[in-house]
This record gives structure tokens, sequence and C-alpha cells, in this order.
């Protein structure tokens, strides 16, 4: 178990224990290393009434140790907001002016630097204003109840914080003496005049006034910031023995720069320092590296970029005599065009060797995926220390040329595409993002770059993919692609393959979708069966069996439920690694950048050598945390560009999104349950020889007991023969439902389960508590009336459980859970109106997601044959839908029933390791 900081769906920022309840979670608050029990409880505490509090909390704390990942982030985020807050003149009262947001540069720096952690696909740049603007009301609030102001405030809320005197340090450039040209002046806040504003008055004033007023302790307050900075800084020692500080001093550039490099000192010594515009975003002279100025031809995977080696100040280049006359400087301040710059002469020199270096050993150019690595703010080889790159990076720069720079623009901006010519043979008409997806795919594929399609489960992963095969069609280029999916996402392929694009000749490589001649005949000549084909389907498990598949050159090799292949050690893993294909294309709705061992096993997939070895990249990621700015952000640059996610909170998606979306989830069967399965048909045929001559309430009876028991039966064998094992590797809906819930919780999202059965509710909440690694909540014809509504409150609240399992009859109506965004019929009612009644309790007024609805049909078994009546609609689903499914199949003949619930024992074991 370990505790989280996490960011909700809806930008919430909370501390969970995952796998404890709210109760368990003091337990183990000492396992965040760095804090003090007390201090974690203190945070979870003040976290728990709100984010705000939690934040503030998490600044002020002083940590045993240095802190890393989301503690870390979100407490320097804090801590930036303190910084500005303690700014606020001391002797200001009552009501404070609002601290502004960072600009979006700030912002964007902050964004790239997220760590990996739950919800970070929530983090945005409207969530960072957010999340700072609620964070500066709070602070607010709470300063405005204290009668001595921000001072009382901080003194008794922050009081490491709190700055004992408010002193202020000032450095100006003195313009009129170019031997002298920097002035500096130690001031004290006086007082605030008519207009409200602070008033300074030199420091020496503050002797005659505090002496005058005999007020020593004052003083000694006043001083106390000077004195802490003295015992850290020469330069003050010096100017206090002198009693310079009481002075204006006039400063050569070289006093002027000994002084600047103490700011952050004198900051935290509690003093207050002003200082010119430019020193805060100060140039500096940099040597560096300009990537791929000018086109290559082709642009793909294998492309050498070119490189220049320059010398720059800000976005001006260096001449070689300007050069020369800067290193010839004394280090420090130097005026060099108008502006004064900072020089340390052996960085430079030693940032220019480095290049020049480089320059030699790549004399043809960078490989692409040295040039990626260096753009991101890595190293080509990803080996150097992370202080030594971000030191390096102070004096030295890599940027993309004009052509490379427009590439990756594209790249990293999909809106920036041309719109792509929809194929005509596409049977649907895309949203707009779905359009930009495409887009964007088309783009990376021609390059033959990696891709990632990251979009929320139900934004319509697959019609993206089905685009892009039938615009690939179009082309001819002789190789068909492959698609490697789970066994239990072949029927949903087929039919969306059917529905949206007919024209894609398709070949399955698996027993439920091919005969086994037609496999044999693959198997002995894959060139020959695959000749016509524009698409091959097969599944992770096939790709084990048929160890041929990987020899030969594919297209595109894509993979559905791509997370199949987070674990790199699997020989399922490694086969479908050695797949040969000219692009590479990865499907997922869970978060693939917040699990770093996930994040490289996708990578070493879609562009392998990337991210390195994977022992390389364990040490990339270590220098990472060692990194005292932008933690994360080379990382987080470096993948970017293959990795395209839309979420269904983004307002430009949920816009665009209808209500709710249906699809079915196809289902097989365990060995255990199609043995149980053609024993039961078996039965049942025996039996209605038996009764062939009974009256029909007694045929219409046995028939009916026989249809209970197939339901029971596809949902868990132990459901049917009535005991309590419930193996989840016995039932094949158990594992599908795994499949569904592992993503939605990766979202942190909720969902509802129906069921008819109340027999099965309580198998299904355990099972589900170990997905989602928290207790959820049941609701059954037993559940006493009164407590219905303290279940619903407590679903419907944001921190409240992520998963609600309900029997169809009492959960059905008069329900309101709009907090659930998805919603599954783990059995059916095999009666619309019923699911859909019950649907409606996620949707209804009030509700501001897209809901999914996943209906679980078990393939190859009586339950896809009554779903096929019912989609078909056709008359005889027409008499299913008025006068009930138990009705039509008790007047069946004989034989009509054995054949409607008979075993398709190829289609319904899909699931079983395939």
């Amino acid at each position: 178990m370990s505790l989280e900081l996490v960011v909700s769906p809806a930008g919430r920022l909370s501390v969970v224990e995952l796998g404890a309840s709210r109760d368990e979670l003091q337990e183990t608050l000492s396992s965040i290393e760095g804090f003090s029990a007390s201090a974690l409880k203190e945070i979870c505490h003040e976290f728990g009434i709100s984010p705000s509090r939690g934040l503030f909390a998490l600044a002020v704390a002083s940590p045993k140790g240095s802190l890393s990942g989301p503690f870390a982030y979100w407490r320097n985020y804090a801590r930036r907001y303190l910084e500005l807050l303690c700014q606020i003149p001391e002797t200001q009262r009552g009501e404070i002016e609002p601290i502004p947001v960072p600009d979006r540069a700030e912002l964007s720096r902050m964004l790239l630097s997220v760590p990996p952690m739950r919800g970070a696909e929530y983090i945005s740049l409207e969530l960072l204003e957010s999340v700072w603007e609620l964070l500066d009301e709070w602070v607010r609030e709470e300063v405005a109840s204290f009668r001595e102001g921000v001072s009382g405030f901080l003194s008794q809320r922050a009081p490491l914080w709190h700055q004992v005197g408010r002193v202020c340090f000032h450095l100006a450039e003195n313009k009129r003496e170019p031997d002298f040209p920097f002035a500096f002046l130690a001031t004290y806040s006086h007082r605030i005049t008519g207009e409200n504003k602070l008033q300074y008055q030199p420091l020496s004033r503050a002797l005659q006034e505090y002496a005058g007023a005999k007020n020593k302790p004052g003083l000694i307050k006043l001083l106390s910031p000077i004195d802490q900075a003295a015992k850290q800084s020469e330069l003050i020692r010096q100017l206090v023995d002198s009693r310079e500080i009481y002075h204006p001093l006039a400063w050569t550039p070289a006093e002027a720069y000994r002084f600047l490099q103490e700011v952050p000192l004198f900051k935290e010594s509690g003093l207050l320092v002003r200082l010119p515009d430019w020193w805060k975003k100060r140039a500096r002279p940099r040597a560096g590296i300009s990537i791929g100025e000018k086109s290559r031809g082709k642009f793909d995977a294998d492309t050498m970029l070119s490189f220049r080696v320059q010398l720059k100040v800000g976005d001006e280049e260096l001449t070689e005599a300007e050069w020369r006359e800067l290193l010839a400087a004394e280090d420090g301040l130097m005026l060099l065009k108008g502006q004064w710059v900072e020089v340390d002469r052996a960085r430079l020199t030693e940032a220019l060797e480095h290049w020049r270096t480089l320059e030699a050993q790549h004399g043809d150019g960078l490989s692409f995926i040295e040039g990626m690595r260096l753009l991101a703010g890595a190293s080509a080889d990803l080996q150097e220390a992370g202080d030594e790159i971000e030191a390096e990076r102070e004096w030295s720069f890599v940027q993309a040329g004009d052509w490379l720079n427009e590439t990756l623009t594209r790249l990293r901006d999909p809106e920036t595409l041309r719109r792509m010519t929809v194929p005509r043979d596409l049977k649907a008409t895309l949203r707009p993002y779905q359009e930009i997806g495409f887009g964007w795919l088309s783009f990376l594929t021609e390059l033959g770059l990696g891709a990632c399609l990251a979009d929320d489960m139900g934004l319509g992963k697959t019609i993206q993919i089905l685009a892009l095969l039938l615009a690939q069609k179009k082309k001819r280029t002789g190789k068909p692609s492959l698609l490697v999916l789970p066994a239990s996402l072949l029927a949903n392929w087929k039919s969306e393959l059917e529905r949206f694009a007919p024209s894609l000749r398709a070949k399955f490589v698996h027993p439920s979708e091919a005969t086994r001649e037609e496999l044999e005949a693959m198997i002995a000549s894959p060139e020959t069966a695959f000749r016509n084909a524009d698409v091959v389907l097969t599944t992770y498990g096939m790709l084990l069996r048929q160890s041929w598949l990987t020899e030969l050159e594919w297209r595109f090799a894509i993979l559905d439920e791509s997370q199949a292949i987070k674990n790199p050690g699997t020989r399922q893993t490694k086969a479908v690694k050695n797949l040969k294909a000219d692009a590479r294309l990865a499907l997922t709705g869970t978060p693939v950048e917040n699990r770093l061992s996930d994040l490289w096993s996708l990578f070493d997939f879609l562009s392998p050598g990337l991210l390195g070895s994977r022992k390389q990249f364990q040490e990339f990621v270590k220098t990472l945390q060692t990194r005292t700015q932008d933690s994360y952000a080379p990382l987080r640059s470096l993948v970017q560009p293959y990795i395209l996610r839309r979420l269904k909170t983004d307002k430009s998606i949920i816009a665009d999104l209808p209500d709710k979306t249906e699809v079915r989830a196809y289902c097989g069967l365990s060995k255990r349950q199609a043995v149980l399965y053609r024993k039961m048909v078996e039965e049942l045929s025996d039996a209605l020889k038996e009764k062939e001559n009974s009256e029909g309430i007694k045929r219409r009876g046995l028939v009916l007991s026989y249809l209970m028991r197939f339901k029971q039966l596809c949902n868990h064998p132990s459901q049917m023969l009535g005991n309590d094992d419930y193996d989840p590797s016995d039932g094949g809906k158990f594992a599908r439902l795994r499949q569904i819930c592992e993503e939605i919780a990766s979202r942190q999202e909720k969902v509802l389960v129906f069921t008819q059965f109340r027999e099965i509710t309580a198998p299904l909440l355990r099972f589900l508590k170990e997905i989602f690694g928290r207790d959820g909540l049941t609701l059954h014809g037993g559940t006493v009336v009164k407590n219905r509504k303290q279940l619903v409150d407590q679903f419907q609240a944001e921190d409240g459980p992520p998963f609600f399992v309900l029997s169809l009859k009492a959960g059905g109506t008069g329900l309101n859970l709009t907090a659930a965004s998805h919603v599954i019929h783990f059995d059916r009612w095999w009666n619309p109106a019923v699911e859909n009644q019950a649907t409606d309790r996620a949707f209804r007024i009030g509700q501001k997601r897209n809901v999914l609805v996943h209906k679980f049909v078990c393939r190859g078994t009586i339950e896809e044959k009554i779903d096929e009546l019912i989609e078909e609609k056709t008359s005889l689903a027409s008499d299913v839908l008025e006068g009930g499914t138990e009705k039509l199949l008790t007047e069946m003949s004989n034989d009509e029933l054995i054949r409607m619930v008979s075993l398709d024992l190829e289609r319904a074991t899909t699931g079983e390791n395939l």
C-alpha cells in the first residue's frame, strides 16, 4: 500500500491511500520518505478539508530530507505562491490584492515538469491556473481574518516563512557613471502613504527613528534579517562591519555581480530585494547547436539530421570577433550589444568545446534519436548526470532549425496539420477531433515514426485506425497491416470492420474466425494467403504460437490495448517487439506516462532506442530525479510528440460527443464454462425428449429453468453450481470486467455494474475491490430502503467509492447516479427497455460527461444469439421486445431451441489464453 497525491478527473488534488479505507490511512503515513508521521498527518488532514489548505500545509511543512515525485512537485508549486505572498509589505492590513497567476511561459515549464503520478493526464495549464486562484482565494480570506494582516497570518500559520523585518536591498543601474554603472541602497518600509503605497526610507533613518522612540526590540526585529544574512554572506558582513550598509554605494560591474549571485541567500534570510528587470531574464552568451536547419530529403526515423555549432546571446548570433571579445573580458557582467550579459569564461569555453567535440564525432550529422534526445533537454546518450546537464544548459542551447522545427510543431500540435481527406469508403462521419487524430496518424506513419493513440475509452480509437487503413489501401503498398489485440476484442473489431469499413479485406489468424484449413493454408504460405489482404487480425496469444507472423514484413504493426506489453520480460512482449513493420502504432485508453516502466516498454516497441536500453532508462530517470528544476521535463518532451491523448473531460471534446455510447463487450468462456455448457445442452435435449408429451406448462417450466442456468453459467460456473468459489480465471466475463475496469480505475472514473442476480453482487464486489484498490457499494433487493439515499450520496461524492454493483430490479429505477461515466451490464435482461432504464441511472439530468455503456455478451452462446436478434430488429426480435425472450424461447420447437442454446466452441473460447 502507498500514500499518493493524486489529481482527480475533476481536477481536485487529494492524498489517498490506495488499497486502504479512509480509517486505515493514518496507519501508513510514515510511508512518504522525508516527512515525519505527524507532519504527514497534518498534511492529510488539511487536504481532507480542501486542496488549498493541503497545498499550504505541504509548502510550510519541514521535511527531514529531500523529496521527489508528486509531493515535491506540488510543494514547489505552493512555495512559488508563498514566495510572492511574502513580498507583500508586512504593514499591510485587511484584505490584500490577488497574487497574479504566473505567466503562461512559467506555467508551461511547470506542466512539463509534472512527475509520473495518478491523474497526471488531467493536469493542464488551465488546471494549474485554477489551483493557483483557489489557493490565493483561500489565503486572502485567511489574511483578512487577522488583525495584523499578512504578518499575523504568516506568523501563526507559517512561522518559517514569516519574515521578521522588512529591510529591502535595492540594486539599480547608474548610467551616468560608466566606471560605476550600478548603485546599491538598503532601505526599510517606513509607512503606508495616503495613496496606500508602501514608502521606503534609507536604512540609516531607522537608527534615528528607533533610537528616538527608544524602541530597541523593534530595531532588533528590523535588523535581524541583515544579521542572519551576514552570517552566511561575506559581502553583507563587510558592509555591516564597515557600516557602509547604511549609505548609498556606487558599484562596479564586478561588485554588482557579487551581490546578484547571493540574492537567493538574502531572500532566505527574510530580506526583500529589488533588482533591475533584466536580471530575472538575464541574457547569457551561450554555445550550442541548431539541428535540422535544412531538409535532407525524405524525413523519417532513419534520417541523419544536420547540425551547426553557434554562439548566441538571446536570439542573436555572435560573430567570431564578438565571441573573442567576450572571452577576453572578466567574469561577471559585461555590456554587450547594449545589454548587460552574464559572463563565465570557463563555462562558456567548456560548452563550446563540448559542441565542437560532438561536431567532430558526428560529421555526417546526428541520428534522429540523438537529435530528439538533445532537443528534449537530455544528453545524446542519456548518460549525463542530472546536475551536470542542468548546469551545462545554463551556458549552452539546443534548438531545432527552421525545417525541423516546422515538422516537430506539427507533431506536437496535431491541430496545425493540414486536414486529410477522409476516405469515402469509410461508412461514418468522423467528429472533428477524430479527423485530427486520423491526420496525425497519417502524418507520423508517413514519416515512419511510432505513434500512440491514447484517447479515452469511448472516443473512437477504432474508427480512426479504420480511416487510416482505408487511406493506406489506396496507396497500394503491397503490404497488409497487422493488428494485434486481446482475443476478447476480435468480435468487436470484426463488427466495426463490417459496419464502417466493409471494403477493407481482412484476414483473421485465429480459430474463432478462421477454419482449420484456412489457418493451415496461412501457415504454409502466408504470402499467398495475404496477397489480397489489407489488414490481418490476430491476438497476442496467437502471436506467441504462430511465430511466422514476426518474420513477415507489414505496412503497419498496430497494437490494441497496448498495455498488454507493459511487462518487458514476458514472452508475449518479446514476441510483439520482434514484429517487422514500416511504422508501429499503439492504442490504449490507459495513461501511458504515469508509470515509468510501462512507458519504457511501450516506447521500446514504438520507437526502439529512443529511451535507450532498460538499464539506460532506469539510470536516466535517476538523473531526472536529482534535477532541482524541470525534473521530468526532458522525458515528457522526448515522448510527447508520439502520444496523442484526448480526454472526455476536454471542453472541446465533450461538446462533440453523444450523450451516451453503447458498445458490445464480447466475452469468451473459460474451458470449465465450455465443458459445463455443452453438458447442459445435452441435458436439456434429453429432458425435452422425456417431456415431449407433457403439458405445455411443464415444458415451459423446464425451458425457463434451463435458460436461467445458462445465464448463470455465462456469468460464472460458481453461480450456476451454487458454491462460493468464484475463481476469476473460471469466468470469461470476469476477465473482460478486469480489462475494462483496470482502464476505468487508471482514469479515476466511476462505474455502475448491473446484474439481474442478487447472489453474484457480493463476488463482483470482492473482485472489483481488487481492481480499484478501494471498497465499493452494492444495492439489491435486500438493501434496506432507508439506506439507499445514503448509498447514492456516498457514490455521488467526488471522493466517494469508484464502483457501485446493483441488481437490475433494485437499481434500475428511482436512482440518480450521474457520478458514473461508465455503465456495465454484466448480464443481459434480454429486454432493451429494462436495460435502458438501468442505464439512465447514470445518464440523467445533470450529467456533464459522456456515458459509455458496455453490454457483456458471451460469444458462441445463447447470449450472442439473443443479442443478434434484438440488434437486427427482425420480426422475431419484435416478439422478443413485446412478449419477452422467455416467451419466445419456450414456444420454439425442440430442434429450434437446441439450435438456439447450442455452443459454438471455437467462438466461445476466444478468451482462453489466445
